[in-house]
C-alpha cells in the first residue's frame, strides 16, 4: 500500500503527483522537498485519523555495511577549507554534511523501519512517504520544524547546537543559533507583513534520544495573497541545514559535498489548502531521515544525512565527532543494533 503518515493522520490511495508548488493551492498533499530543491508532491483519496502508520517493526530485517560519502578525513578538511573561507571573510557559517548509505536488503520495507524508529526515537516531526510509484520512499525522525503554517501564522523553529548533555554546550552553540535565527527572521520577512516577525523562544535546550539541541521559534504574519511556492522561493533551503550567508555557505556545500543531499536536509511534511480554519502545513527539516535509492545497476540502498555547523570556532575532529552523535542512535536502530 502506498501512504503517507504524519501526526495521528495516515493518507493512502494516491490520486495525483506533482512537481509545481502552485499546486499545493488546492487540496491536502504529502510534500517532500530536496535539499537541491525538487519537489515532489502527493495527493490522495483516503484520509484516516488515529493509529499508528503501516508497518511492523519485527519484520525490519536490519541494515549493515554503511559507508559514508564523505569520510572522517574528507570531513576534516573540508571544515579546515570552510574555516579558510571564514577568514577570508566569504562565510561566516557552513553546514557540512556526509550522507551514509547501505545495501538494502530485498525484503526491507521502509514503513516498518519507521515502526522501528517510532519505538526507538520518538520524534515530534516523525513521518513516513512512502509512494515507490512517484520516487519517494522516505522515513523521518526529524525533531526540527523548518514551517508550521496556520492560516496567516508562520513558524519556523531552527536548531543548531547540538551535545550530548546541557551541560556541554560550546559558547560556539550558542553563536551559531543565533546567527541562524538572524537569518530566518530575513528569509521570512520577505513573505510576512512589516513588524510582524519576531523571535518568541531563543536557544531553548531540548531533549532527544542521545542528545540535546538548542531550539529557537521564530513567527511572523503572512502577507495576504503569499502562497506556498512565494514561501518556499524566499525560505529554501532551510538555514539551519545551509549557512550564512545562505548564498555563500550553498557554494560552499556544492564545492565540498561529494554526492546530492537529496531528502536530507531538505522539507517534509504535508499541506492542506482546504482546512476548514484556513490554510495549514507542517513541513520539517529532513534531518535524521532516511531514504531509499535505486542505483543504476538496480541495486537498492538506504542513505542517511548527518552533519555540523562549522563556524571559526570549530574544531574539526569535534565537528566530526558531532555527525557521530547525531548518526549513533538512528543508524544504530536500522542496523539492529540498538534494542528497543
Amino acid at each position: 500500500m502506498e501512504f503517507a503518515h504524519f501526526g495521528s493522520t495516515t493518507w493512502s490511495d494516491p490520486l495525483e503527483v506533482t512537481h509545481d508548488p502552485s499546486d499545493l493551492e488546492r487540496g491536502c498533499w504529502a510534500v517532500v522537498v530536496t535539499f537541491e530543491g525538487e519537489l515532489t508532491a502527493v495527493r490522495f483519496g483516503r484520509r484516516h485519523e488515529g493509529g499508528a502508520p503501516p508497518g511492523d517493526a519485527r519484520r525490519w530485517p536490519g541494515t549493515t555495511g554503511w559507508r559514508p560519502t564523505l569520510d572522517s578525513r574528507g570531513y576534516v578538511d573540508g571544515v579546515e577549507e570552510i574555516r579558510r573561507r571564514i577568514a577570508a571573510g566569504t562565510v561566516y557559517q557552513v553546514n557540512l554534511t556526509t550522507l551514509l548509505e547501505a545495501p538494502l536488503p530485498e525484503e526491507a520495507h521502509l514503513p516498518d523501519l519507521a515502526a522501528v524508529l517510532a519505538e526507538g526515537n520518538p520524534a515530534p516531526f516523525a513521518g513516513v512517504v512512502h509512494v515507490p510509484s512517484a520516487g519517494l520512499d522516505v522515513v523521518t525522525a526529524s525533531p526540527e520544524r523548518y514551517l508550521t503554517r496556520e492560516g496567516p501564522r508562520l513558524v519556523s523553529s531552527p536548531i543548531k547546537g547540538t551535545a550530548p548533555t546541557i551541560e556541554a554546550m560550546l559558547t560556539k552553540d550558542v553563536a551559531e543559533n543565533v546567527m541562524i535565527v538572524d537569518l530566518v527572521r530575513n528569509d521570512l520577512q520577505h513573505v510576512c507583513e512589516p513588524g510582524t516577525v519576531a523571535v518568541e523562544r531563543l536557544c531553548a535546550p531540548e531533549s532527544h534520544p542521545g542528545l540535546v539541541h538548542l531550539v529557537s521559534d521564530v513567527v511572523g504574519t503572512l502577507r495576504s495573497g503569499v502562497t506556498w511556492a512565494d514561501v518556499l522561493s524566499a525560505a529554501f533551503p532551510p538555514g539551519s541545514v545551509s549557512g550564512a550567508p545562505k548564498s555563500s555557505a550553498l557554494t560552499a556545500i556544492a564545492d565540498l559535498e561529494p554526492t546530492p543531499r537529496g531528502p536530507y536536509c531538505g522539507a517534509i511534511g504535508w499541506v492542506d489548502a482546504d482546512h476548514p480554519a484556513g490554510p495549514c502545513g507542517e513541513l520539517a527539516v529532513g534531518i535524521r531521515s532516511f531514504f531509499a535509492t535505486v542505483d543504476p545497476d538496480g541495486v537498492r540502498r538506504l542513505r542517511f544525512g548527518t552533519g555540523a555547523g562549522i563556524t571559526w570556532a570549530s574544531d574539526p575532529a569535534g565537528e566530526w565527532a558531532e555527525c557521530e552523535l547525531k548518526a549513533d542512535v538512528l543508524v544504530g536502530l536500522a542496523s539492529g543494533r540498538v534494542v528497543t
